[in-house]
């Protein structure tokens, strides 16, 4: 299914820093809570993101990941997950985060 080049610009994806890492055993699949800075004009949002298969919680803070931030927040086992952290499926069970190549300022918009 085509969608259109205005359609893709409605959804904000935006780099952002992992400021707090911390397990989420409450969520039906393996995942972390994460806590992300998107710069001042967005401030920090939380995020469950399951992946935990490739990722251990100290290696992830300070990493710069893409994130949509502009979808309503979805309760995830009582938890507020505000923005959506993008990855890959690893094609083993696991995710591999989308990352900027070099740092980037922080809120910056995907083109």
């Amino acid at each position: 299914m085509a969608i259109s080049y205005s359609d893709f610009e409605r959804v904000e994806i935006r780099v952002g820093k992992i400021v707090k890492v911390e397990d989420f055993p409450e969520a039906r699949n393996p995942s972390f809570k994460l806590e992300i800075d998107f710069g001042s004009d967005i401030g920090i949002k939380k995020s469950s993101a399951q992946i935990t298969v490739n990722y251990k919680k100290e290696e992830l803070l300070g990493r710069q990941v893409l994130a949509v931030v502009n979808f309503a927040p979805k309760k995830i086992a009582g938890f507020s997950s505000e923005v959506l952290v993008l990855g890959f499926d690893d094609g083993k069970g696991g995710i591999v985060l989308v990352m900027p190549e070099r740092h980037v300022p922080l809120g910056g918009k995907l083109y």
